[in-house]
């Protein structure tokens, strides 16, 4: 007996992704609901790759009473609107957005780094998934944290442009096509050319110089694992289509060489480590699309602190980034709360 589930967002970048991970991984569903905004109404979109189509239904007026789980990829303006709803007539969100993230009452989970979080979920029948660049940093943080306790973490972040949804990827793709033919390539979803460029600006400027993208990991991180982590960012959005990349610098209460952290990291669930030190022995982004992992690379000590240690993170950011870890929170809540048969 299994599970009736709703993807909201149904028809957009993460959307799609939780259609194929749910049927990659063969989530018990007995039934599956393609729900999004009245524009995409009627259209179809694909169930995995089985080639069963399913008709999109309109968010407005769809009834969530007996369905057991909401994946919502929709973005926090429908969410604050549809979430409470689906959760009020007892169907449990699990929500990509980041409006539920730091409301206490809400658990953010990431399934390998906090799975006891997902206990408190009947507060408000919400479960909050992390920021994308948060959800791979916490999963190669959390072994390292639980074997010699991480005082501070320095983090940069090289994100791809479809974290900035399907507008973002097809800025990429059009303005290096015009800049190929010399055609213009002025920008419109991003605040500068992203084509051949990078961009140290993601989501809006706080009053401390600081950007809401880079807030997000400081108090994710905290909430998801550690609020005694002392944790600086700067989110770069880079011209790669799909996986973000990060370049963690890690300050440790006790000694951790990098031979330590390597031995841990290739046992850590979620974890893949690739770390050869020779040409092409590590990870990239285009290595990483399609992967459930969070892939580590050059792992090494610093010898700037007195117990510090290097490495390079990269994830498939529509996988474990959103969609992957949303249903991974499903799996969970279906193993700890919702069992069937």
């Amino acid at each position: 007996m299994g599970y009736r589930v709703v993807v909201v967002g149904a028809t957009g970048n993460v959307g799609r992704e939780m259609m194929n991970i749910l049927a990659e991984r063969e989530f018990p569903c007995d039934e599956i609901a393609a729900v999004a905004s009245s524009r995409s109404q009627g259209t179809e979109v694909e169930f995995g790759d089985s080639g069963r189509m399913l008709k999109v239904q309109n968010i407005e007026n769809f009834d969530f009473t007996g369905w057991d789980i909401a994946l919502f990829a929709a973005g926090s303006g429908p969410t604050k609107i549809h979430a409470p709803r689906a959760a009020a007539q007892g169907c449990v969100v699990i929500d990509n957005s980041s409006l539920y993230r730091m409301d206490p009452d809400v658990p953010l989970v990431v399934p390998e780094v906090n799975p006891e979080a997902i206990d408190g979920y009947k507060a408000r029948n919400i479960i909050a998934n992390p920021n994308c660049s948060t959800a791979q940093l916490v999963v190669a943080l959390k072994p390292l944290h639980d074997a010699a306790t991480i005082k501070r973490v320095v983090v940069s972040t090289y994100q791809s442009v479809s974290g900035a949804g399907k507008e973002g990827m097809d800025e990429l793709f059009e303005q290096s096509r015009n800049i190929f033919v010399g055609d213009p390539a002025a920008p419109k979803k991003f605040t500068k050319q992203i084509a051949f460029n990078v961009i140290p600006h993601i989501d809006v400027f706080l009053d401390d110089g600081y950007t809401k993208e880079e807030w997000k990991m400081v108090v994710e991180t905290k909430k998801i694992l550690d609020p005694k982590i002392k944790l600086t960012a700067t989110c770069v959005r880079v011209p790669v289509f799909v996986g973000h990349s990060e370049a963690v610098s890690i300050e440790f209460e006790n000694e951790i060489t990098a031979k330590q952290a390597q031995d841990i990291l290739r046992e850590s669930p979620g974890v893949m480590l690739v770390d050869k030190r020779e040409d092409g022995g590590y990870v990239t982004p285009v290595e990483c699309v399609g992967d459930y992992a969070t892939f580590v690379s050059r792992v090494r000590e610093d010898s700037t602190v007195e117990n510090g240690i290097v490495l390079w993170c990269v994830s498939d950011n529509l996988r474990k980034g959103a969609a992957l870890n949303a249903v991974q929170i499903a799996e969970l809540l279906g193993r700890r709360h919702l069992k069937k048969g």
